[in-house]
């Protein structure tokens, strides 16, 4: 279980809040999580409930509907979601797109998307990743004509959570091709917009029940209303949410770990071996001391970084190095915890195989391992 009562920012209200995820996700997802993974996609019904009962971008203003809390409490629930091993894409609601909107939009926009996005009536994505740009947004293509009191959209996303279900987009496109990163503009598109299409449900090799796609745009005409924030500041504003955006899946990536830490441990005391438990084995408990001892670091790191996050502390490099090294554990205590399940951990009946699948992923979006360590040299 995800360690509670030795964390300081365990207080009395974050417990109670903990206990409620816990139970709906009890009720409302471990019934559904295998029909997910197999239909690789999460029911929109499934949305609706987690909105009712409050887990849909709890810091979203008041005015809004929201609860107005901070960021412990996204916290909760994502690391809660992650230890249940499900891949829904309820953090990137919370965590990463609701803050453009709530920062950048206008009024109008504010007033027509927070509510529904709240409720779950609204599901929003966004789109940086191109079939030919990763981590480098300056390259990418997509590009935003302005004609008149429109923008005209052209270009292709790819790897999009939550693109199937998406009724926003969050669309990253060049507004001025020859300014490169001062050329960035965020524009909203809805789904519904001519033009506008999706591609299949990406065949991934885990998180099977979050639905990754494709997105075309093909002369997309949007107000210029519906641009968040000021033109050619898109650049600008990805780079101020980069912060959340890591830790939010350092929390994850250490949630998970201790799941299959727990998953380990609960395996190896009850297979024999030898006339023995495998945990009897010196080696295996050995083995487990080291993860947890790397778990506890973990956890006091990440109560470290989410106080410094709440005080509007925490740096861009420190971010980026929460995600290196909480992605990096996770690949470790994966790892190793299927192999202590031995040939079992490679049987899909077993969780072990799917966060093991999970996890590889968690080094790879959100930026790399490798561009985590160029962002915390460069801060060096």
């Amino acid at each position: 279980m995800i360690p509670i009562e030795t964390r300081p920012a365990a207080s009395d209200e974050l417990a109670l809040f903990r206990d409620a995820v816990r139970k709906f996700f009890a009720a409302h997802l471990l019934p559904n999580l295998d029909r997910w993974e197999e239909q690789g996609i999460v029911d929109r019904a499934f949305w609706h409930a987690a909105g009712e009962a409050g887990l849909l971008c709890p810091t979203a203003p008041e005015v809004h509907g929201g609860l107005g809390l901070d960021y412990r409490y996204n916290a909760v629930i994502g690391e809660e979601l992650a230890y249940t091993g499900s891949s829904a894409g309820l953090v990137l609601q919370s965590d990463i797109v609701l803050d453009y909107i709530v920062h950048y939009a206008s009024e109008e926009l504010k007033a027509r998307w927070l509510p529904r996005m709240i409720t779950g009536e609204a599901i929003v994505a966004i789109a940086m990743t191109e079939p030919g740009t990763g981590s480098d947004l300056q390259g990418i293509r997509t590009t935003a004509v302005r004609d008149g009191d429109a923008y005209v959209i052209n270009g292709n996303k790819t790897y999009i959570t939550n693109g199937q279900l998406a009724d926003l987009v969050i669309v990253v496109a060049k507004t001025d091709p020859a300014a490169g990163g001062k050329g960035i503009s965020l524009i909203l598109v809805e789904a519904d917009r001519p033009g506008f299409s999706r591609g299949r449900n990406l065949d991934k090799i885990g998180q099977h029940s979050a639905d990754t796609s494709e997105l075309f745009f093909s002369d997309v005409r949007v107000p210029v209303e519906n641009r968040l924030g000021e033109e050619g500041a898109g650049f600008v504003y990805l780079m101020a949410q980069l912060p959340q955006e890591r830790l939010s899946i350092a929390i994850s990536a250490q949630a998970l770990a201790q799941r299959a830490f727990d998953e380990a441990v609960a395996f190896t005391k009850d297979r024999k071996a030898f006339g023995k438990t495998v945990f009897d084995f010196q080696n295996t408990r050995f083995q487990l001391a080291a993860l947890q001892a790397e778990l506890q670091v973990g956890w006091s790191h990440i109560d470290w970084a989410l106080e410094r996050h709440v005080a509007g502390k925490l740096t861009t490099a420190e971010a980026s190095a929460a995600k290196l090294y909480h992605t990096e554990l996770l690949g470790r205590v994966a790892d190793a915890a299927l192999q202590l399940h031995g040939g079992a951990g490679y049987m899909n009946e077993y969780p072990i195989a799917r966060i093991w699948r999970d996890a590889r992923v968690m080094r790879i979006y959100g930026g790399t391992s490798e561009i985590m360590k160029e962002v915390i040299a460069r801060s060096l």
